[in-house]
């Protein structure tokens, strides 16, 4: 008698779609509404506070929305994704500091763009290798995400700002947005 054993995929995704099309870039963040996916690793919430303040700051942006994650090396489930598309007008989400999470950061931030929503992922530098291994697992070997200066977990706040500040340039460009302020 053979045992038979469900295998499962850990990407959580089990047909690679491979549709490389972005969102439409909105050009301007002016009064749009943003949501921030926190994937519960330390100092994510407070590295995408400091990047929400300064969107407001140079974009005008309409509100920003914090959303969680239940775990960080998973990707972001259906229900949620769909609240946050039907809820905003693009995501940022952070922050891939491990394997499993920078692999799932990214394939968040595929997932949003192919059912709409322009989205920014952002992973630790020391981890760029599992980002670009999951957008290629994904079929979409080219998709741009931002590659924040190791370490995250440990950082004061004030060094968080710095890391957002940082990252702003990145985040301008993915999203095709022209600074106002």
């Amino acid at each position: 008698m053979t045992t038979m054993e469900v295998l499962i995929d850990p990407t959580g995704a089990s047909e690679r779609a491979s549709d490389m099309t972005l969102s439409p870039r909105p050009g301007t963040l002016a009064g749009l509404r943003v949501g921030l996916l926190d994937n519960t690793k330390p100092n994510a919430t407070t590295l995408l506070e400091a990047l929400g303040d300064e969107l407001r700051r140079r974009h005008g942006i309409g509100s920003v929305t914090m959303y969680t994650k239940d775990y960080f090396g998973t990707p972001v489930k259906d229900e949620l994704r769909d609240e946050i598309v039907r809820e905003c007008d693009l995501v940022v989400t952070a922050v891939g500091d491990c394997g499993s999470c920078s692999a799932a950061t990214v394939l968040d931030g595929i997932l949003f763009e192919r059912h709409g929503l322009p989205a920014v992922s952002i992973v630790s530098d020391s981890f760029l290798m599992s980002g670009q291994a999951m957008a290629s697992l994904q079929g979409f070997a080219g998709y741009d995400f931002l590659a924040a200066t190791h370490p995250i977990a440990s950082l004061s706040a004030e060094e968080l700002k710095g890391r957002a500040d940082e990252l702003m340039a990145g985040v301008e460009r993915i999203l095709g947005a022209e600074v106002i302020a």
